[in-house]
């Protein structure tokens, strides 16, 4: 499957490919960002794209990517089993946590999950 809008939930996703190319790079995170502006207000990327320096909060691309998508008004939505990380991080945990109290930035276990967030933000 290649990323593909899609419906969920009353807000149209950019449902990113689990097989995509890795997210490295924040060239790579605008590339997503370009394909948004085809209609999407969600962008959700499997967490298994997104290079592992994302998720060590030292190497601040985390934040670099956090902060393209807030300045283009897309909520970013990291979908997937990431405890693996959570358990090596308290900064992440507490990112996360943080995130996920707020609308811009989301971590969820699936899609599933997603919908059901977009449905309670209304």
């Amino acid at each position: 499957m290649a990323d593909e809008l899609r419906e969920r939930a009353g807000a149209t996703v950019l449902i990113c490919d689990p097989a995509g190319p890795p997210i490295a790079t924040e060239a790579d995170a605008l590339d997503l960002i370009g394909a948004a502006f085809l209609g999407a207000s969600v962008v959700a990327v499997p967490a298994g794209r997104l290079d592992p320096s994302f998720f060590a909060l030292g190497t601040r691309f985390a934040g670099e990517v956090m902060q393209k998508f807030a300045t283009y008004r897309l909520r970013l939505v990291v979908v997937g089993d990431i405890s693996a990380h959570l358990a090596a991080s308290g900064a992440l945990r507490a990112l996360v946590a943080e995130s996920n109290r707020h609308d811009q930035v989301w971590f969820v276990p699936d899609l599933a999950a997603l919908d059901e967030r977009l449905t309670a933000a209304g």
